[in-house]
């Protein structure tokens, strides 16, 4: 017997890993920007606004919240369905 774990954030955060998924997201982010994917200009961006989240000691999940249009934006300009998924799901359960 499967039982399926119903969240909703305005009940409880319980059951949302909104840290481990903001950080796998950025992760992913990450390595795209590495392989040169998408406008070089997102990826300064990205690269200057990560360096800002550092030195404010700032989370994953922070970043994502604060940068949610302009991740979109990155994201439609490499067409990577899975990372917009990925960022949706974030956006709706954590943000």
């Amino acid at each position: 017997m499967s039982t399926q774990l119903n969240t909703d954030r305005y009940v409880s955060f319980c059951g949302i890993q909104c840290d481990l998924n903001a950080k796998r997201f950025m992760n992913l982010i990450e390595d795209s920007m590495q392989q040169g994917q998408g406008d070089a200009r997102w990826c300064d961006y990205f690269r200057q606004k990560r360096e800002q989240q550092a030195r404010m000691q700032q989370d994953d999940l922070y970043f994502i919240g604060a940068q949610m249009n302009n991740l979109y934006a990155y994201i439609d300009t490499i067409g990577d369905e899975s990372l917009h998924d990925m960022l949706w799901q974030i956006e709706q359960e954590c943000c």
